[in-house]
């Protein structure tokens, strides 16, 4: 019985011997003692070439059975039943982790592309941080390894700023990330917003300072999250009269050039005035609901849409529990307490036609 079961082994591995041998093209003949058969010599197949990527879908050859077994490490596919290998050297699709740091992240990539950055953050740097007395003393670097450090610094960040379109970036995104004081998604459309001006030729014999700031409060306009002139003028260090008319006019010049014609109008400041002046949420309420009241008359053409929010919280906070002075409205609004007592007179108008109909 063992040895006709051995008998019946040895015959199936025969068996598999010819088929695997027939699928590759050879051609297997009997030696007999009066012939001397040959094998045609085949060229062996590149490993790379040699890969396979799918699970094995037919029965085993070996016993015909159905129920495979993949070990993930060894790269192998083998019957479960008799532990014929169907497939070897498979590729791992996975994710090939490597971590050299012995950390927990095992993540293979850096930081995302931004805009903000001259070079949008493809190339490495050498940290500040990493050069100050203390950060030498605790990387163990001498003070003449520190200085060697910093010199290579200089150098570095020289090499990356050679000509002068990556300087202007340079120094814009500086700008940008430091006085927008935007969310980072807005401070990405500022910093698109200025490489745009770069390409179209609009930042050529104006301020880097100046096209900024234009830059960051268009993208905060079309953002629907306005600043006033005023407050962008300000954090630019544009306060004196001539850089603002300057800043205006560039503004214009950027929004005519780029397409970012959005007009913003009182219902955008609502929320940023009810904040500043710390109001009760139902006078917010109270707000929408007079401005839907009003909004469609035309008396309100050519006012200022900050002045218009501005007098519409008043009148609301007059009416709650916590009215508000002129002098705090205004402060926020940036209009004189004479122009609200005059856009207070026509709101009042308003509602009052209003309250008759």
């Amino acid at each position: 019985m063992g040895l006709n079961s051995s008998a019946m082994t040895i015959q199936l591995q025969v068996d598999m011997m010819k088929e695997n041998a027939e699928s590759r093209g050879e051609s297997v003949t009997p030696s007999s003692s009066g012939s001397s058969g040959r094998r045609a010599i085949v060229p062996s197949m590149r490993p790379s070439t040699s890969r396979k990527t799918e699970g094995v879908s037919r029965p085993c050859t070996v016993c015909g059975s159905n129920s495979w077994d993949t070990d993930e490490v060894r790269g192998e596919t083998s019957c479960s039943e008799c532990g014929y290998v169907a497939e070897e050297n498979m590729m791992d699709l996975g994710a090939e982790w490597t971590n050299h740091s012995g950390g927990d992240d095992r993540s293979r990539v850096g930081a995302p592309t931004t805009l903000t950055l001259s070079d949008k953050g493809l190339s490495t740097e050498i940290r500040r941080s990493d050069l100050t007395s203390g950060a030498a003393k605790r990387h163990g670097m001498s003070g003449k390894a520190l200085r060697d450090w910093r010199r290579r610094q200089r150098i570095d960040q020289r090499s990356k700023t050679r000509d002068s379109r990556s300087r202007n970036l340079a120094k814009a995104m500086q700008f940008i990330r430091d006085r927008g004081d935007l969310p980072p998604q807005i401070e990405q459309e500022a910093a698109g917003l200025y490489r745009h001006s770069v390409d179209r030729g609009l930042v050529t014999g104006r301020s880097i300072r100046g096209v900024s700031a234009a830059c960051v409060y268009v993208a905060a306009r079309e953002a629907r999250i306005p600043r006033r002139i005023e407050d962008v003028a300000e954090a630019f260090d544009m306060v004196k009269d001539v850089d603002l008319k300057e800043l205006k006019r560039t503004i214009r010049l950027v929004s005519r050039f780029l397409g970012a014609h959005h007009i913003t109008g009182p219902e955008e400041y609502f929320e940023r005035f009810h904040s500043d002046l710390g109001m009760r949420p139902e006078v917010l309420g109270r707000v929408r609901k007079m401005w839907d009241m009003v909004k469609d008359d035309l008396s309100w053409q050519g006012k200022k849409p900050s002045g218009i929010a501005g007098v519409i919280i008043y009148r609301a906070s007059q009416d709650s529990d916590s009215p508000r002075t002129q002098s705090e409205v205004c402060k926020v609004s940036g209009i004189s307490e004479v122009t609200l007592r005059g856009l207070l007179k026509i709101l009042n108008q308003k509602l009052s036609e209003k309250s008759f109909q």
